[in-house]
């Protein structure tokens, strides 16, 4: 994600956010000004016909375009959104049951204590990459080569480092280790583990509607080769100009709502997660060492 500030306007008018969005644009850009063009000579130079009555049309139909791409922004900010309460409550709970082992488990359980110092990171890991639809293991710290292949070998890496952390609750509970009472408490946070992985996948896995999807970009189509007609009988020639700039500021709407509607990829307004997870390990290793 983007760290800027919010108070230099000079920077962030002139600043190009988006090299993908650039990409989309500029042939529909380059084809919106090649139209305006065409029709520029054909209507000015070749017939001599001056068109002056789709104002009104158009600026009907603009308050109607106005009003879907508003709530198509609000849809995809939504969702974007959403997603980071839902790493922010992860950071949250993963903080928390480090906390409540440190205090539950005695000091001289070493191996116990680093099992979770690495296993809770391991799990933020493991639903980042899930989400990225990515099988990288490389950010993670295995506690031995059996957990590794339970990890490497299973398809939902998330649901097997939460089944894996939950087995070693309930074999500290066995041995007396911890109360009924400590194991209650540590249940909500393995528990919200869960919760949220299945949270973010919704996400990730309901994409707007598709007939929704496709009347927005029909509608913005059509608006945009019919509005040369609008401005060619006032403007002439500088209609190419107008035709541009509209083009671009609607089209850029519809796209940014593409880009931040899946907020777990790693586009540059998605969501933060590599920089996330590694606080999170950090502020682990932390209370576990201290």
């Amino acid at each position: 994600m983007i760290q800027y500030n919010p108070k230099s306007w000079f920077s962030l008018i002139f600043d190009v956010y988006s090299r993908y969005v650039i990409r989309l644009l500029f042939p529909l850009i380059l084809f919106a000004g090649v139209l305006t063009a065409f029709l520029c000579f054909l209507f000015i130079d070749v017939l001599d016909i001056i068109i002056t009555d789709t104002k009104a049309f158009h600026s009907i139909l603009g308050v109607i375009l106005g009003l879907f791409l508003v709530l198509r922004t609000n849809t995809a900010y939504d969702r974007w959104w959403e997603g980071r309460k839902l790493w922010g409550k992860l950071v949250n709970d993963s903080r928390q049951l480090a906390i409540k082992l440190t205090a539950f488990l005695p000091e001289d359980m070493q191996e116990d204590r680093a099992f979770f110092r690495k296993m809770i990171p391991n799990l933020v890991f493991s639903m980042k990459e899930h989400l990225r639809d990515s099988i990288m293991v490389g950010e993670m710290d295995f506690v031995d080569e059996k957990v590794k292949d339970r990890i490497i070998n299973s398809k939902h890496r998330p649901n097997i480092i939460n089944k894996i952390l939950m087995e070693r609750v309930f074999s500290l509970h066995k041995s007396s280790i911890l109360s009924n009472e400590q194991l209650f408490i540590l249940d909500k946070e393995i528990k919200g583990f869960t919760d949220i992985i299945g949270a973010c996948e919704r996400i990730k896995s309901t994409p707007i509607p598709y007939s929704y999807s496709m009347f927005i970009k029909k509608f913005l189509f059509i608006y945009s080769i019919t509005l040369p007609m609008t401005f060619i009988g006032e403007f002439g020639y500088w209609s190419i100009l107008l035709v541009v700039m509209a083009f671009y500021f609607l089209m850029s709407v519809e796209l940014i709502s593409e880009e931040i509607e899946d907020p777990f990829g790693k586009d540059v307004n998605d969501l933060p997660l590599d920089e996330i997870s590694v606080k999170i390990k950090k502020n682990i290793i932390e209370i576990f060492n201290q």
